[in-house]
């Protein structure tokens, strides 16, 4: 949302833009309207910004707003695929807003692209893949993050290069998250098990044996977050 004094960012890209802090350049993959760059230019937060699409619709919207608030110096717009269009070392890497396993798939092939890079990131589903790929990368998480927007719940993470290793219980909930134990964890496992359950309902009917035993599993991981909260 753009207002008189500039961008005002929700919820979700607010905690993002926290996380992203301040820093040199960052590049923002698969940016969309651009509204976190911008606000991250705005603020001084970043010195530069790289905003990358695939869809060159979404990469026109970004570059509007960059124009019209005069950030153009500061703004690079790269049409591309994942990183494709990266040439440059980064501070920080943002992945935002996708699925799990689109994103755990745009940081194998920009590994090396990314070099000591964080990683910013926010998926929408599949976050035990994503964190698991993510320690099969180079990965290791230091920061999990929720926030609430609206009606729905966000896992943020924050990847730096280093070697991890998680168990089930790590992967499903979070490593951090479970270490820390935030406020709004409890909140979030109630939301995972009515999902859970909700699937778990679902694939009873249709007798899916290996679905059933995985979201039995992850029930009673959840069942046990609960308890120890």
């Amino acid at each position: 949302m753009l207002h008189e004094k500039g961008i005002v960012l929700d919820p979700r890209l607010s905690m993002i833009a926290e996380m992203v802090g301040r820093c040199g350049t960052y590049a923002d993959i698969g940016c969309d309207h651009g509204r976190l760059g911008a606000f991250l230019l705005q603020h001084g937060w970043v010195d530069r910004a790289l905003l990358m699409d695939i869809s060159g619709p979404s990469l026109d919207k970004a570059r509007e707003l960059i124009r019209l608030l005069g950030l153009e110096e500061r703004a690079q717009l790269i049409l591309c695929d994942g990183a494709d269009g990266l040439d440059e070392m980064v501070d920080a890497v943002v992945i935002a807003g996708m699925g799990g396993t689109t994103a755990a798939g745009i940081i194998e092939r920009g590994r090396e692209r990314f070099g000591d890079a964080r990683l910013i990131l926010q998926a929408n589903v599949a976050l035990p893949e994503l964190r698991l790929r993510l320690s099969r990368c180079g990965y290791a998480l230091t920061d999990e993050r929720i926030v609430r927007d609206g009606r729905r719940q966000y896992v943020l993470m924050e990847a730096r290069p280093g070697r991890a290793e998680y168990d089930e219980r790590a992967l499903c909930v979070g490593p951090v998250l479970l270490e820390r134990k935030p406020g709004e964890l409890m909140d979030y496992a109630a939301f995972r098990l009515r999902v859970a359950r909700k699937a778990l309902d679902g694939a009873q009917k249709g007798g899916d044996a290996e679905t059933i035993a995985s979201l039995n599993r992850e029930i009673g991981i959840w069942e046990d977050v609960q308890a120890c909260l």
